[in-house]
């Protein structure tokens, strides 16, 4: 089959593309960037989702499209409604016109309309296009992903590299289920690759253990090899920081939206949606063998972390 990937040389495109790529099928690959580590049945298309026509050129052929592409703070003209709301309608009208037979999104576990999120709120805005499109598709409502090339365990550890210190979400014990990004490429597999288990279905995808923020972030810490000073901070604290970082750092230590995302919690999917079926639903524990496998090299945050040295070069 031949599968085009928006966002296709981010976290979770990438690793879509790579296993599609290893089992033989073609990929097009729908990145601003042309740069990919892929070189076997793959194609590159250097566009952007506000390139209506573009999109319908590069999906000519294809079978499916899985749209992973999306961000989780606003920068420019990189705001939720272009990216999420109007170039996910962008995507779905060139597939339509490109004749893709199918249409996957990758959306987040707790999109929802009116929570007063704009991140939360535009995510969903995107699934009720998709799922409005008349095109076959799935939605995938994935809570914490990780694994290599994450934001997840790749800040984390320049964290404790950089840091002695480090400040949890709120004042109160969240919980999540983080979910190895191998155990949600399985069922994206499966879903552009036609199994009728995902037609026109809405689906949540939770890792198999239950655990705190804190509990979480010490295993890494762990694994990591440091013991930082743990506490609480309130979140109007964190909402402050996360604006400050948002407009030092070139990818944030911690957006407004993640704030937002770790406040309330990652185990519930709202609104509620069908559950994956038994042979494709996560099994990878969060342990210290996982966690190794995602880690990057370790190092603290650097100069080339900051907006501001990226502009002087």
């Amino acid at each position: 089959m031949k599968v085009a990937i928006t966002g296709g040389t981010g976290f979770i495109g990438g690793h879509l593309a790579q296993a599609l790529t290893a089992q033989g099928h073609e990929v097009v690959i729908i990145s601003r960037t042309r740069k990919t580590s892929l070189a076997y049945r793959t194609q590159v298309a250097a566009i952007g989702l506000g390139d209506a026509a573009a999109l319908e050129t590069a999906f000519a052929g294809c079978d499916a499209v899985a749209h992973c592409a999306g961000i989780n703070r606003e920068v420019g003209t990189q705001t939720y409604e272009q990216v999420h709301v109007q170039g996910t309608r962008n995507v779905v009208n060139a597939a339509k016109r490109a004749g893709v037979k199918k249409i996957v999104f990758v959306s987040f576990l707790r999109a929802r309309p009116g929570c007063g999120s704009p991140y939360h709120e535009s995510k969903f805005a995107a699934e009720e296009i998709v799922r409005d499109s008349g095109l076959d598709y799935t939605v995938f409502k994935p809570g914490v992903i990780y694994g290599l090339g994450d934001h997840m365990l790749d800040h984390l550890s320049h964290a404790f590299h950089t840091f002695p210190l480090f400040a949890f979400v709120g004042m109160k014990d969240q919980l999540i289920r983080p979910t190895a990004v191998a155990d949600l490429v399985r069922p994206l597999m499966a879903a552009v690759l036609m199994d009728p288990r995902f037609t026109k279905k809405t689906m949540a995808v939770m890792g198999p253990e239950t655990l705190t923020l804190r509990a979480a972030v010490q295993r890494v810490a762990s694994v990591v090899g440091k013991r930082p000073i743990t506490f609480r901070m309130p979140l109007w604290f964190h909402y402050g920081f996360a604006w400050i970082l948002e407009r030092l750092m070139v990818t944030p230590l911690i957006s407004l939206a993640q704030v937002r995302i770790l406040s309330e919690g990652i185990v519930e999917a709202l609104p509620a949606c069908a559950a994956l079926p038994e042979d494709l639903k996560p099994t990878t524990p969060f342990s210290e063998d996982s966690i190794r496998r995602g880690l990057p090299e370790p190092k603290p945050f650097q100069c080339s972390d900051l907006r501001f040295c990226i502009a002087e070069r």
